[in-house]
């Protein structure tokens, strides 16, 4: 057996370089945040290949005294906490003295700063762990801290980093988030030499509100985000004992496809935390689609006790104290705030007897395939809907003749009956022989679509079908570096999905089962998990909700009327499908009323 041994110090800052400083934007999230705790009022960043050649940041804060170089650059040496009474009751970004360590295992680092007190600057490097000494160097008051060639010396780490493109888009989101998060700070950002972002600080108007004052927030939301965000977002402010919540939430008009303009900082710090989303979903829940998702800019403070933020190593969750106390806060906050009359009105409900009424269409059928005795086989039917819809020239009544003639060889009658008729454009009306079944279209043909989708991904690959005519969308940055990166991962869910521009993606195939569905919204959705969660993920645990999500996209739409063939093709598909007596969502799809059920309801027989 092995002896225990202790790890080389090397060693260690490796392993703690894979917690804290995952790729490229993970370093430079960590060095914002200490510019940020030196109190700078300017952060410039430089990159080269996506942050993996180079990274550099500037600041004009406080400062390193040259006898506090070296410290720096140790593992967990830190000015920001001394004791455990400091660790639970943190006010800064930064406080475990891991990450300059951790980026100086990995990657060539140069730490050059200076103090106000001294008359210059001094500079020390670390490469492959191993710390040089202090040397004089002119600079101004401030830190630079330039790295290069991340991960140099742990090539099987560096091959998990994805393309320049990419890993720049997570180092852009990630200096969006802090940018927004202080409107008070000068930030710059540059890339392979062209400068990306140049952003004025906002002259601070609202004193006492934290990092967050409505005037300056409004401005660098509306840099960010665009001014279409802001025309369409409330103001959210509000405080109740030691909890506020101040930011900017949109309407529903501004609903999006993906989670790409949800930004939610605590004490100033940008977190995923699962109690304020859930707070966050429930408040949208009864005015927004459940296929979309909000857009909102939100701080909530409080005090540093009441939350703990040493529960990650890249400190991007969190742990309330007082978890249910916060997530009514948020609640009832937002919800408030969102509660805004369309027009600057509320919306004035017609009186009882005097609703509009409307006069719903459907093109004449002829009910001969809903007969009592009519049963016929399912590829017969949608052979004869395939035929029809590849130009055949057979009219809707020659069509549902030749299905009737086929169906009368059986007296057998399915579970779910024949189709009447359609009901609002949303329901199926059906007979069978214990009365009358009612049929959610759209919930049913989900199912339908979702268990298909699973059977084609457990087959290894979901057929693809070109289309016609791509379809091309405007797309930000991280869609287009995941289009990029993950063509292969796109490719067994049945996508094709090509670069027409920086800015622009073009849908030139997608599943052959999705063929209904809008191009553009299923391509969304699915490199939003892609970059949320990773092809890895997005492939194996959120496989089944990836594809609940595509199913959805692709299922027969409200309001579409269909014929007597497709509404009984339809029904024997959820006869054959598995679980189809719920939709996706947890929907029952249908409902029997016998004619036991009807006689009571007209009394008959009393």
């Amino acid at each position: 057996m092995a002896s225990i041994q202790i790890l080389p110090d090397l060693l260690i800052n490796q392993i703690a370089a894979g917690e804290v400083i995952e790729r490229p934007a993970a370093a430079l999230k960590e060095l914002m945040e200490n510019c940020l705790d030196a109190g700078a009022s300017d952060i410039a960043v430089q990159l080269e290949g996506g942050g993996i050649k180079l990274m550099r940041v500037r600041d004009n804060g406080s400062g390193i005294a040259k006898d506090q170089l070296k410290l720096a650059l140790m593992r967990h040496a830190t000015s920001k906490i001394a004791s455990l009474d400091d660790l639970q009751r943190v006010a800064s970004m930064g406080f475990r003295g891991e990450a300059l360590a951790s980026i100086a295992a990995v990657a060539q680092l140069t730490l050059t700063s200076r103090t106000g007190s001294e008359a210059y600057g001094w500079k020390i490097d670390a490469i492959d762990g191993q710390i040089g000494e202090t040397t004089p160097a002119n600079h101004p008051q401030g830190t630079t801290v330039e790295i290069r060639e991340l991960y140099f010396n742990t090539p099987a780490r560096r091959k998990f980093l994805k393309t320049e493109a990419t890993e720049f888009a997570w180092c852009e989101e990630a200096f969006k988030r802090i940018a927004l998060s202080r409107p008070d700070v000068t930030f710059s950002l540059q890339h392979n030499g062209k400068t990306i972002w140049q952003l004025p600080p906002s002259s601070r108007t609202l004193a006492g509100e934290g990092p967050w004052e409505r005037e300056a927030a409004l401005k660098r939301v509306a840099e960010i985000l665009g001014d279409e965000f802001g025309h369409a977002a409330v103001i959210v402010s509000r405080n109740a004992s030691s909890l506020s919540l101040q930011g900017l939430a949109a309407l529903p008009a501004y609903s999006r496809a993906s989670r790409d303009a949800q930004y939610f900082f605590v004490n100033g710090r940008f977190v995923r935390d699962k109690v304020a989303s859930h707070a966050l979903r429930q408040a949208y829940q009864d005015i927004l689609h459940h296929q979309r998702h909000p857009a909102f800019v939100l701080f909530l403070e409080l005090p540093p006790e009441l939350v703990d933020v040493n529960v990650h190593p890249t400190k991007s969750e969190v742990r309330f104290r007082e978890s249910q106390g916060v997530h009514q806060f948020i609640f009832h906050t937002l919800q408030q705030a969102l509660a805004v009359p369309v027009g600057g009105q509320k919306i004035q409900m017609p009186e009882p007897g005097h609703m509009p009424s409307y006069a719903p269409t459907q093109r004449s059928m002829r009910l001969g395939a809903a007969e009592r005795e009519a049963a016929y086989r399912l590829w017969e039917v949608q052979t004869a809907i395939r035929d029809q819809v590849q130009g055949i020239e057979h009219s809707e009544t020659e069509l549902t003749d030749q299905v009737t003639q086929t169906v009368r060889h059986s007296t057998e009658i399915p579970m779910l009956g024949f189709a009447l008729a359609q009901l609002s454009g949303i329901y199926i009306l059906a007979q069978n022989s214990l009365g009358l079944i009612v049929v959610d279209m759209h919930a049913a043909h989900e199912r339908i679509v979702y268990e298909k989708l699973k059977a084609s991904l457990d087959a290894e690959r979901i057929t693809m079908q070109p289309l016609l005519i791509p379809v091309s969308f405007n797309a930000d940055s991280l869609d287009v570096a995941t289009a990029e990166s993950e063509q292969e991962t796109l490719e067994t869910l049945g996508f094709d999905i090509a670069l027409l521009s920086p800015t622009t993606l073009a849908v030139r195939a997608m599943p052959a089962l999705l063929k209904q569905a809008e191009a553009e919204a299923a391509a969304r959705e699915v490199l939003e998990e892609l970059r949320e969660f990773g092809a890895s993920r997005a492939l194996t645990e959120r496989r089944d909700e990836l594809l609940a999500s595509l199913a959805c996209h692709s299922a027969v739409r409200a309001n579409r009327i269909l014929s007597i063939t497709e509404m009984n093709a339809l029904l024997r598909e959820v006869e054959q499908t598995e679980r189809s007596g719920q939709c996706n969502h947890g929907r029952p799809t249908w409902f029997q009323v016998t004619l036991s059920e009807l006689d009571k309801m007209f009394m008959r027989g009393k």
